[in-house]
């Protein structure tokens, strides 16, 4: 249906399928492979009215072999992932792919623009919930195999915890090769447990027919919203293989998929079934007591082992998401750390790091257990997932210029079933769903604050700044003196003077042999060909434009890049080079703009942003930083 992928086999060639698929299971299936611990106990919680008859556990299961197969095989496996941008997925990559087909000005553009901001911010909270109850349902465990262990079950979540986001900072490159065979091993486990069981209750196969989901949801009419609810934590983390796209390529997510991942599953909520037809009293949690007691502790250990593995592939999406953000301009500079030397997508921000262990230790601590949490799981995910369906419908529609029937039969299907997954979560929003919601509304305010703010900023530096050519022209007969060196001014608007150029004129009374005004812009792709990374335009023997390119998933160098000047003409040395920043303090105008407290929320987010010496790899003893006030 899609064009075909650019860029797919020179960045995945030098691995084999087998090595791919291996790294793709250990990175990308961790959150949706541990749904089994809770969705099954959970459909048959007090709170959702769903008798434990056989009819209703064929029901369950059956309705949960279905919605693995149309939402996460149909829709994301087989639709979804061939919208790749240029290898990449993710909400972000499907945004820019959304945003490329609308005029820059116009009102689509600005709506999706909303909606895709919206999407990334409701992931945060995934990142947030998904450590948190993973980590407790693994350790829950601890409770089944002495009921004396259960008081230390939070305590020993928390330690888990502290020491996943403790160990960020030195990079998963060594961890994560453990990850693939860990999470394999899983699934296998899974795979086996479940077969045991179902060899006791063969009947539990009914459960795939369609009929038994259909009967399930269609006679509790209103009702069926509370066990639907429950049946969404299986769908948990479909999004990551969209996400993870870049890292392994389609085909080896697909292949991952249907080989290993999606029979694991299968098999295993088929035994869990089986389990619950032959001894009920077993709802208690049906994963763990489909194990034999001697294999209760080695499963428990591995399901907190796998379910650090599953918070540590969010954990470092939200570091993904971020990233990608700040280069749409949609949050401020932070400090980025690489942790890998051979792989650019590995990276490390501290800032976002401690926020997600505050935010994860006040959920585990607040909600106190699994089965608490799942009222606040589901809402932020499927309310992300019917985003991506809407975003789907444009790059089908307008990318790929396909009829408009054909546009709204491939995604409004999917489009239909994710409103219904919505709903079901909508009910829990008393009881826990707030908490996703409430921070994704919080993350879109500060995220649309930060865009609109640096519009007006921009907006003010361009209508106070003289022109940048006719400022040059008046040069030409300047007696002003001028240094054998090479000035370099970072600037956000390169037709306007630059505030440190103008600085430097006032007080030093001098000028540079060689100027360059330098842009930096992030494109709408993950990446950007090297020899598309430059262009020049210059405007007088002393003076050169210059914009360097990046894709919102590069790390942006500007030494590096301005090295390149030597091919294209002009010579560039980086030893005699001094790089001029101008650092904007914003000062909120009452009665212009936005409202004075997005003024003041931007103001505060514009004092605390990132330095840019870091952010672009610029040479600290080559800086020089200049002030100044911009009102808003």
């Amino acid at each position: 249906m899609a064009p075909p992928v650019t860029g797919f086999m020179s960045k995945h060639a030098e691995h084999s399928l087998p090595t791919l698929c291996l790294a793709a299971i250990g990175v990308v299936f961790g959150d949706i492979g541990t749904s089994p611990l809770y969705t099954l106990k959970e459909v048959f919680a007090e709170h959702t009215q769903v008798a434990l008859t056989e009819a209703n556990v064929l029901g369950a299961v059956s309705t949960i072999f279905w919605a693995l197969l149309l939402v996460v095989t149909l829709k994301y496996v087989v639709l979804v992932l061939r919208a790749d941008n240029r290898g990449e997925g993710g909400i972000m990559a499907l945004l820019a792919m959304a945003l490329s087909t609308a005029a820059k000005d116009s009102r689509r553009k600005t709506w999706l623009l909303a909606l895709g901001t919206f999407g990334a911010a409701l992931f945060y909270g995934d990142s947030i919930i998904t450590p948190a109850i993973t980590t407790l349902s693994a350790v829950e465990g601890l409770g089944l195999v002495a009921p004396a262990l259960e008081e230390y079950v939070l305590p020993v979540a928390v330690v888990i915890l502290v020491g996943l986001f403790l160990m960020q900072k030195k990079g998963t490159e060594k961890m994560g090769r453990w990850f693939g065979p860990v999470v394999a091993l899983w699934f296998v486990v899974l795979a086996l447990v479940g077969i045991a069981q179902i060899i006791k209750a063969p009947q539990i196969l009914q459960a795939l027919n369609p009929l038994h989901a259909v009967t399930f949801l269609s006679g509790r009419g209103i009702g069926v919203l509370l066990p639907l609810g429950a049946i969404v934590l299986a769908l948990t983390g479909a999004e990551a293989l969209y996400a993870d796209m870049g890292h392994f390529g389609r085909r080896a997510i697909q292949v991952s998929w249907v080989s290993l991942v999606w029979p694991g599953l299968i098999i295993n909520y088929l035994g869990q079934g089986a389990l619950l037809l032959t001894t009920p009293a077993a709802v208690e949690n049906p994963f763990y007591l489909s194990f034999p007691s001697l294999l209760l502790i080695p499963a428990v250990l591995l399901s907190t082992l796998v379910s650090i593995i599953a918070s540590q592939a969010v954990i470092s999406g939200a570091y993904s998401v971020t990233q990608q953000a700040i280069h749409l301009g949609m949050l401020p500079r932070m400090h980025v750390v690489h942790t890998s030397s051979n792989t650019a997508g590995q990276i490390y921000i501290p800032s976002v790091n401690w926020l997600l262990l505050g935010a994860v230790l006040a959920v585990c601590i607040s909600f106190g257990s699994s089965s608490a949490l799942a009222s606040a799981y589901g809402i932020a995910v499927t309310a992300a997932m019917s985003i991506d369906t809407l975003l789907t419908f444009f790059v089908v529609r307008h990318k790929w210029r396909y009829p408009l029937w054909l546009a709204l039969g491939a995604t409004g299907f999917f489009l239909v079933m994710d409103f219904m997954l919505v709903a079901a979560c909508a009910i829990k929003i008393p009881e826990g769903g707030w908490f996703p919601l409430v921070l994704g509304v919080s993350l879109f305010t500060t995220m649309w604050t930060w865009k609109e703010g640096r519009e007006l900023l921009l907006h003010q530096i361009r209508e106070g700044d003289p022109n940048l050519l006719e400022f040059v022209r008046t040069l030409n007969n300047s007696s002003i003196p001028k240094a054998p060196r090479t000035a370099v001014f970072l600037v956000s608007n390169p037709t306007t003077v630059p505030q440190a150029l103008l600085h430097n004129i006032k007080h030093n009374l001098t000028l540079h042999q060689k100027n360059l005004i330098v842009t930096v812009k992030f494109t709408d792709e993950p990446m950007v060909d090297a020899d598309q990374r430059l262009r020049i335009h210059e405007l007088s023997n002393d003076f050169w434009q210059i914009a360097i390119y990046y894709g919102f998933s590069e790390r942006p160098n500007v030494p590096e890049a301005l090295l390149q000047c030597n091919a294209h003409g002009l010579k560039f040395d980086l030893y005699s080079a001094s790089f001029f920043i101008s650092r904007e303090t914003v000062v909120p105008s009452p009665g212009r703009g936005m409202a004075s407290w997005r003024e003041s929320l931007f103001a505060a987010l514009s004092r605390n942003a990132g330095s840019v010496v870091g952010y672009f790899a610029l040479p600290p003893s080559h800086v020089i930083e200049l002030g100044t006030r911009v009102h808003i």
